[in-house]
């Protein structure tokens, strides 16, 4: 259990069990949907695995099928955001699971390159703004003092659904002639309809915020509403406008930075039950495959919490960020260039760790250079270049194995836009660095 204590006068005993209280009852119900969101997501990857053939897929039109994902993610992310601040968290959370998931279990219905583009995009477009909901959702509950360890503990569900759902999909791929349909198709279904059900019983479950938690006392809800309103009022400001901060130096170079980081991260979820397989002298079964990848996942698991409590303890975020990438560099050229199995598997783990562990560093950046006004716009601006990365390199990677017949120059490319991400880092060190001793002078 996360321990939400701070040994400050940040809050007091009673505020630190209310918040117990909300993170047990919102935030590990969030983890399961996110859980199920991530899953609908890279379940294509282990489909992958049998739908190509049948479909006649080659690495390109497969990696268009995740791109058109992206796209549609992209384009309707600020829109939903916009209908959920409009609507209401549990309804319009409610509504993107039903959509997304009757989207996702509709896949089992492609019958061709054309159709699977159609149904992706459906499926990017009815779980737009999801995670940013989310993130803005859990604003509604917690002050900043202890925001950073609901949203780690909201993200950590991102590696262990990748390590849960490669033995869950190995296993259900097993299912192929079931009732006549093959195992890819029963893949998105088993994995599609939980979201629904999930969705409905979210309409009832969630509350709006904490005036309406019938679950809290009259005094937590007055100790959490009191916070979060002083929290709303507190804060310098900046000089110059939102939209000059938006265009500054530093928010462009974490803009890029995120791409990179993004890139890296996609290609990891979305080709990796194919590199292992490949790994595997092409020879393993769906379930050898999907055990052999849940373990870079299940390190992650481990690896998250333990980098994110030292770079929180020493307040250090630079080589939190850029030892990471560096490690997740690494992976890729021992996985492009080593002719070791078990090397190249290790190549894999570092990719997943190294991955991860940064990004989870990264998003206390972006606080450190924006203002309290331009922070929404700021934040939102970057993640959409990291779901932009999320769009095109699938289809870059596709591309460049169709061209070469391998993943080498694939990888390559990765390794070049994580370099070029932790150069990104280094140069706007200096502005959010600045940022933070103004702060706390």
């Amino acid at each position: 259990m996360t321990r939400f204590g701070t040994g400050t006068d940040v809050a007091t005993g009673a505020a630190d069990a209310a918040y117990q209280k909300v993170f047990r009852r919102v935030v590990w119900y969030l983890f399961v949907l996110y859980i199920c969101s991530y899953l609908d997501r890279i379940n294509i990857g282990f489909a992958a695995l049998a739908m190509n053939r049948d479909l006649g897929l080659t690495p390109t039109t497969f990696g268009i099928a995740n791109t058109v994902f992206y796209l549609g993610y992209m384009l309707f992310e600020v829109p939903s955001n916009l209908m959920l601040a409009r609507f209401g968290a549990r309804t319009w959370l409610a509504r993107i699971m039903i959509t997304w998931g009757i989207a996702s279990t509709a896949t089992a219905l492609a019958t061709g390159a054309t159709s699977l583009y159609v149904l992706r995009l459906l499926v990017g477009i009815a779980e737009a703004g999801f995670v940013p909901g989310v993130l803005l959702y859990l604003t509604y509950w917690f002050p900043q003092a202890y925001r950073a360890r609901a949203n780690g503990f909201f993200m950590v569900a991102q590696p262990l659904t990748i390590a849960f759902g490669s033995l869950l999909s190995g296993n259900i791929l097993r299912m192929n002639g079931m009732f006549g349909l093959e195992g890819w198709r029963w893949l998105f279904v088993l994995e599609g309809v939980p979201s629904i059900v999930l969705g409905a019983f979210t309409f009832f479950y969630l509350k709006d915020g904490p005036r309406e938690a019938a679950w809290l006392s009259a005094a937590e809800k007055t100790t959490i509403t009191e916070q979060l309103a002083a929290e709303s009022t507190a804060g310098a400001t900046r000089h110059g406008s939102v939209w000059t901060e938006l265009r500054s130096r530093d928010v462009l170079l974490l803009c890029l930075t995120y791409f990179g980081l993004v890139s890296t991260l996609n290609t990891n979820a979305t080709w990796v039950p194919q590199i292992v397989r490949e790994i595997l002298g092409g020879q393993g079964d769906f379930v050898r495959v999907g055990v052999w990848a849940a373990i870079p996942a299940l390190l992650t698991v481990v690896a998250m919490p333990i980098w994110s409590l030292r770079s929180d303890r020493q307040q250090e975020r630079l080589w939190h960020v850029t030892i990471p990438m560096a490690a997740a560099a690494a992976g890729w050229l021992l996985v492009t260039f080593s002719t070791v199995p078990l090397v190249r598997f290790a190549g894999l783990a570092l990719v997943s760790i190294g991955g991860f562990c940064g990004m989870s560093i990264f998003w206390t950046l972006p606080a450190s250079i924006l203002s309290q006004a331009a922070r929404p716009a700021g934040i939102a601006l970057i993640s959409t270049a990291g779901i932009f990365g999320s769009a095109v390199s699938p289809s870059i990677i596709g591309f460049l194995r169709d061209e070469t017949g391998t993943f080498t120059s694939g990888l390559l490319y990765m390794v070049a836009l994580l370099i070029a991400s932790i150069g990104c880092v280094w140069v706007s060190a200096r502005g959010w660095r600045q940022a933070a001793l103004g702060r706390a002078a």
